[in-house]
């Protein structure tokens, strides 16, 4: 079953986010890209620990507020920003969900500070 496909059957309101993918650092700061609409996704407002993902590896863990399960494909590395509800996140942890073969619709997991 594809991504699109579940939502439709099993969220009755899926959301909408906006992403702006982290691009790395610049002169003045990080440096992201433009704004892209992300849909349909699931938004999931429980707290978790997650390790948080960096290019040091320096493996220290944070409580992730928010969750976002996107569709395969999402460009949204790890300190990437994501705007839903009139509020802004940073992006912890991505992982790639994969189907391995049960029915199940491969998706984009982030984690949101």
């Amino acid at each position: 079953m594809a991504w699109a496909e579940f939502v439709a059957v099993h969220i009755p309101t899926p959301a909408t986010v906006s992403v702006q993918a982290y691009e790395g650092s610049g002169a003045y700061g990080d440096v992201f890209a433009d704004p892209v609409e992300v849909g349909p996704c699931v938004v999931e407002q429980t707290r978790r620990l997650v390790r948080v993902q960096t290019q040091d590896a320096s493996g220290t863990e944070q409580v992730s507020s928010t969750t976002v399960y996107c569709p395969p494909g999402t460009v949204c590395p790890p300190g990437s920003r994501i705007t839903w509800a009139g509020r802004t996140y940073r992006v912890l942890a991505r992982s790639d969900l994969s189907a391995h073969g049960l029915g199940l619709p491969e998706h984009v997991e982030l984690n949101l500070e």
